[in-house]
């Protein structure tokens, strides 16, 4: 089994997403969404999300940790919103620009630079898991949400111990700590559900498939291809095994 070093964070999140930019540009444009939403939600949890966030024509949205900018692109495409995109990794901005034309900074989610009350509404996919300081994270949202906006959330909740070997650099929270972390941040929790990250249509499926085969092709010689992959397999395994469940909500700015 590969051993994950302390930048597999970086490699999955930054050198991948430049490799899946330039594996689209080469497929075209119809590969974009389904591979930049590839570990950020299937369509229907998406469609859940946007529905919950009651958005409207005009909506200010915030994609905080946008990856490569799929679930953006697909609000953009679905709702005709433009979200801004905020994203640590460099490369994955990068993307987020060109493969969808989006707004895209790089930023942290615990310091987000935007003004107070900045947005209508924001969602975090897949995120949470990976911010050490989730407390922060949250109140930065709420900090740039308007008095009232609505957050999405997808997040990566424990429901028992997690067996190794575990994913590098994530830290799964139970429902019970997300609960409380949302509410005190001043986000107020409404519905929430589960997603079915296997829902999605077959196309998007072997859209993502054939950008995730390109990829390979190109770099499957590449350590750091096998150390991402090594990473997506652990938290594929704490899902098949019901260790993990991908929780959705809906919280609201108070």
């Amino acid at each position: 089994m590969v051993e994950l070093p302390d930048e597999a964070m970086e490699v999955e999140f930054d050198t991948v997403a430049s490799w899946t930019e330039r594996a689209v540009r080469t497929l075209g444009p119809e590969y974009a969404i389904p591979a930049g939403c590839r570990g950020s939600g299937s369509e229907s949890a998406l469609r859940w999300l946007a529905d919950g966030l009651d958005l409207g024509a005009d909506a200010r949205v915030l994609d905080d940790g946008a990856g490569v900018g799929g679930p953006a692109g697909w609000l953009s495409a679905e709702r005709g919103l433009r979200p801004v995109c905020a994203e640590p990794m460099v490369g994955a901005v990068r993307a987020a620009h060109h493969l969808f034309g989006l707004p895209a900074v790089v930023a942290t989610a615990q310091e987000l630079p935007f003004g107070d009350a900045s947005f209508d509404a924001a969602w975090c996919l897949g995120v949470l898991c990976t911010i050490p300081d989730k407390a922060a994270a949250l109140a930065e949202l709420r900090r740039v949400l308007v008095p009232g906006g609505r957050v999405g959330l997808l997040v990566f909740v424990a429901v028992r111990p997690l067996p190794p070997p575990l994913p590098e650099g994530n830290d799964f929270p139970s429902e019970e700590e997300l609960t409380g972390l949302l509410s005190a941040a001043g986000l107020r929790l409404g519905p929430t559900g589960r997603a079915d990250l296997s829902d999605s249509p077959a196309e998007w499926t072997e859209r993502a498939d054939a950008v995730d085969a390109e990829i390979e092709r190109r770099h499957g010689h590449d350590e750091r291809w096998a150390l991402a992959q090594e990473q997506s397999g652990r938290v594929g395994r704490l899902l098949s095994d019901g260790a993990l469940v991908p929780w959705l909500g809906i919280a609201t700015a108070v």
